[in-house]
């Protein structure tokens, strides 16, 4: 059975729906996340889990590269929870008032970017204003380089499933290699999108709409080899 990079499986990770906390960057306070919402918040963390548990047998030596590159070669150890505490507090500096949400689930990481902000309707071009915001994650994730970044894309329930998927894959593609266009290691970054399969409210209204439509960027300590 393969190694779970972040140290448990998908079926743990949907548990911790319950405990995840989410930062609101207009007030600057923190609050519980409210599962009740469509899927929940945090299902993207869980969906992103699941995705690399079947993804590929390579992961292992993906982490030695990732941790050879970050220096000492050696996985986080009992201390994950402080490091990935010290990541979070950074980010959510760096990022308030940006309209990008901070989201804890368990020892990982949720960025949450609304698709309005980020791209133009049906573009895959990332906004010019949002450059700064990708710079300041990139700067944080650069110094916490024991970590794995997966960007995810994600949609309403609109248009045709088959377009929605490519041209979510393409922001994805879009952000990710803007990260690595920063310095970020390659193997460090992974991209897919995820449709309208994991909504974080209604579609049965223009608002929940809206917010379903965003980018996350999910950040995993690499826990193990």
């Amino acid at each position: 059975m393969k190694k779970s990079l972040i140290g448990f499986s998908s079926v743990s990770a949907l548990l911790l729906l319950q405990a995840c906390t989410t930062f609101d960057p207009y007030t600057g306070e923190q609050e519980t996340t409210k599962t009740a919402i469509g899927a929940g918040i945090g299902a993207g963390v869980g969906a992103v889990i699941a995705y690399l548990d079947n993804k590929d047998e390579g992961s292992r030596k993906r982490n030695q590269r990732i941790l050879a590159a970050a220096g000492g070669g050696a996985a986080i150890g009992g201390g994950v929870g402080f490091y990935m505490d010290a990541q979070e507090a950074k980010l959510r500096q760096q990022l308030r008032s940006t309209g990008v949400s901070v989201e804890r689930v368990g020892d990982n990481i949720n960025l949450i970017m609304p698709g309005n902000i980020t791209f133009a309707s049906n573009s895959s071009d990332i906004s010019a204003l949002f450059y700064p915001v990708l710079d300041s994650v990139a700067l944080v994730i650069a110094e916490y380089d024991k970590t794995l970044v997966v960007v995810a894309g994600h949609t309403d329930s609109n248009g045709d499933e088959g377009f929605n998927m490519g041209l979510l894959q393409q922001r994805a593609l879009s952000v990710s290699g803007y990260l690595r266009s920063k310095g970020i290691l390659g193997d460090r970054l992974d991209a897919t999108g995820f449709g309208e399969r994991q909504p974080i409210a209604s579609n049965g209204n223009s608002a929940g709409k809206q917010l379903n439509r965003r980018v996350e960027i999910t950040l995993l300590p690499i826990e193990g080899s």
